[in-house]
């Protein structure tokens, strides 16, 4: 079987060579097991997964013996026993001279958010994140979207750019219904990815296993039934700003209960909230944010309880996140991603800031954008003349053009 590359893969090996411990962490069926069994750093690992029941029997029993039962290992699914983290630890601290890689952990869940970890490791680990894959790791070029290049180049060679990229034409209501699951969009062939029937019936497992088997690791919940229903609730408020009580209305329960759930959701890395952008880093931690999912075809699948229907403006919009937010986590120094809105109503999607600079990006489904399109962002570069580079306008068409001397329109999959 292919193992399609993933743009992290050379963050990892520079990962390795640093840190005496690396943690790959992202949603369940992200292919994190796969990225970490495959990787030719890893190659001479002992893999060792928590799923096989006899090897967490061990982990739980003994966790400091475990840990020093091989000088370099791979522990698949670590959240499931939170206390080999403490014995890793143990290990790395006593380690002279220190072993550079001598550890890689992999977990669907957000290590630095779980109560019952004890310790970070900080110091001590590179905590990767690994998301779905992008559309161009689904066609085997192993990267995500081309936003670099928006920094690195000047602003009048973007057209040409973008104009010289290869990538084949798709529809983005095709990519935003399939998303980025490996076993949603890759068969072991690479043949064809699942079809519509086939995508529900996945996700439908997907939702189970993850409520049944990985919430319970997490946390004590009392109803699934109200679990699931808020996580219907966020399916169908992507791209809105976040509003517990409102949800919490709308399910009929408490707003603290909410609160709860949505955290369980972010640590788990199935929802992502995005901060509003403030020049001042401090207000962005109060201002409310944006809701988004993890994968646009799960959202999709959520928001609409498995029933057929078609993707919108906002799952465009989703899945736009979901390759910044990929090549963001397979990048150092990380870029922030953020949003923009002002109280006279002017609205720019996303805002990347890279190296002190800000980059304004604009999601719409039509095929051809306008003047009128362009107004957030024009307020958006007006307001910061000296960081912002320009801005780029996504959108569902064919062509490239500009719309202003710094605002580019791009066909979506001219850069995704």
């Amino acid at each position: 079987m292919e193992i399609l590359p993933r743009a992290a893969a050379s963050l990892l090996a520079r990962a390795l060579g640093t840190m005496r411990v690396v943690v790959v962490t992202g949603p369940r069926q992200a292919g994190k097991s796969t990225f970490a069994e495959h990787h030719p750093g890893l190659a001479d690992y002992p893999y060792l997964s928590l799923d096989d029941p006899a090897t967490l029997r061990r982990a739980r029993e003994n966790p400091a013996a475990f840990v020093r039962s091989e000088r370099r290992m791979t522990i698949d699914e670590v959240q499931r026993e939170p206390d080999l983290i403490l014995a890793v630890k143990s290990i790395v601290d006593r380690q002279r001279p220190a072993v550079r890689g001598q550890f890689v952990l992999t977990g669907a869940a957000n290590l630095l958010m779980m109560k019952r970890v004890g310790d970070s490791l900080a110091g001590r680990a590179y905590y990767l994140r690994l998301w779905p894959m992008t559309r161009r790791e689904q066609l085997g070029l192993g990267s995500t979207g081309t936003w670099s290049r928006f920094f690195e180049e000047d602003v009048p060679r973007w057209l040409d750019l973008v104009r010289a990229d290869t990538a084949p034409r798709a529809s983005w209501q095709a990519q935003s219904a399939r998303g980025g699951f490996p076993e949603v969009t890759v068969e072991p062939d690479r043949s064809r990815s699942l079809s519509a029937p086939e995508r529900a019936l996945w996700f439908d497992g997907y939702i189970t296993t993850y409520l049944e088997r990985d919430l319970r690791d997490l946390a004590a919940v009392a109803d699934l039934a109200d679990f699931q229903r808020v996580m219907q609730a966020a399916a169908l408020r992507i791209g809105n700003l976040l509003n517990q009580s409102e949800i919490g209305r709308d399910v009929r329960l408490p707003a603290m209960t909410v609160h709860r759930y949505l955290n369980l959701l972010e640590t788990s890395y199935q929802i992502i909230r995005l901060s509003p952008y403030a020049a001042n880093r401090a207000k962005r931690l109060i201002k409310t944010p944006k809701l988004y999912w993890n994968d646009p075809g799960l959202a999709l699948h959520l928001g609409h309880a498995g029933t057929a229907a078609e993707p919108t403006g906002a799952h465009f919009e989703n899945l736009v996140l979901c390759d910044l937010v990929a090549w963001r986590d397979a990048q150092v120094p990380r870029a922030d991603i953020t949003y923009w809105r002002t109280a006279t109503g002017h609205e720019v999607d996303f805002v990347v800031e890279h190296q002190r600079e800000l980059l304004g990006i604009e999601v719409k489904a039509g095929a051809q954008p306008g003047q009128r399109d362009i107004r957030g962002l024009r307020a958006f570069l007006d307001d910061h003349p000296r960081r912002a580079r320009g801005g780029i306008v996504l959108h569902g068409g064919e062509e490239s053009y500009w719309l202003d001397e710094t605002i580019l329109a791009v066909p979506w999959w001219k850069v995704m």
